[in-house]
């Protein structure tokens, strides 16, 4: 298995700036990257397998940012906010939820679920990830940003690594699903305004 299909398109994203040395001026980088995602899904052992939660093939929107170490954790509010604001537009009840330490991936040094509402399950589920990667990404691609001069000699320190951030809008299925469990009605499902053309 030496090839492989991306589960996210955060990693075409963060490589498209590998070995890059980013103008602090042109900071942050703010990208919509709109993909279909592959997934194997083994840790799930057959855990929603004959639905559409949890599939091997799905499109995405996912908001993504290349930010200096200062602004990083107003972008990763930003994401998180500007998912809150789409989740409401739709009409589905939604929690945020700060995932604990021993949860996180190494790369993530902070991370919020958005997890809506399926009355059918009586529960919430995930529709959203949000993390903020600090530097963790930008170290193993050597993505960084500006020289600055120092003293009379104009002798320049090493550039300083980007942050990354990066946070589901929308994935597909999911969201599907939450909208047919949250709008049905006897008569049929109610469409929300915003999806109405």
């Amino acid at each position: 298995e030496d090839m492989y299909l991306a589960a996210t398109s955060e990693q075409p994203l963060c490589a498209m700036h590998a070995n890059e040395n980013i103008e602090q001026s042109s900071l942050p980088k703010l990208y919509a990257g709109i993909s279909t995602c592959f997934r194997k899904e083994l840790t799930s052992h057959g855990v929603d397998a004959a639905g559409v939660f949890r599939v091997h093939q799905f499109e995405k929107v996912e908001q993504f940012a290349v930010t200096s170490p200062h602004d990083s954790w107003k972008v990763f509010e930003r994401f998180i906010t500007t998912a809150e604001k789409f989740y409401q537009s739709l009409g589905i009840p939604y929690r945020v939820v700060n995932i604990g330490s021993k949860s996180l991936s190494k790369a993530a040094s902070k991370k919020y679920d958005l997890e809506g509402w399926f009355p059918s399950q009586g529960t919430y589920r995930e529709l959203v990830s949000c993390s903020n990667c600090t530097d963790y990404q930008s170290r193993a691609l050597n993505i960084r940003y500006g020289f600055k001069k120092l003293g009379i000699a104009h002798t320049t320190k090493r550039s300083e690594f980007v942050h990354l951030v990066n946070a589901t809008l929308c994935a597909s299925q999911r969201t599907l699903s939450c909208l047919l469990e949250t709008h049905q009605t006897p008569a049929g499902i109610r469409v929300p305004d915003p999806l109405v053309m």
